[in-house]
């Protein structure tokens, strides 16, 4: 099984949600559709501009809450290494 560490913005630069799922276009589709009430649906957070794959749970659950811990700064370069126009990731994994 797959699982996957995420960050979702609500525009660029602006408010991040780091999560960690075992089924990213599950999870993506539920906070784009603000089917589950939360941070997400509260500050509209919809955009999926970064994602990580690994096979281990433990491995995800670790970085998601080494990501959490992060500087924002530090965020927003790792969203940019991969996605420096900062586009939404969905339609590339849906």
């Amino acid at each position: 099984m797959s699982y996957f560490v995420y960050i979702m913005a609500s525009k660029k630069n602006g408010t991040l949600y780091i999560g960690m799922t075992n089924d990213l276009v599950r999870r993506v589709y539920e906070h784009k559709s603000g089917i589950t009430v939360g941070f997400t649906r509260k500050y509209s957070v919809h955009t999926l501009v970064y994602y990580e794959q690994t096979d281990d749970v433990y491995s995800a659950i670790q970085r998601e809450k080494q990501l959490k811990k992060w500087y924002r700064k530090w965020k927003i370069e790792l969203i940019e290494r991969s996605n420096p126009e900062w586009r939404d990731l969905y339609d590339e994994i849906a």
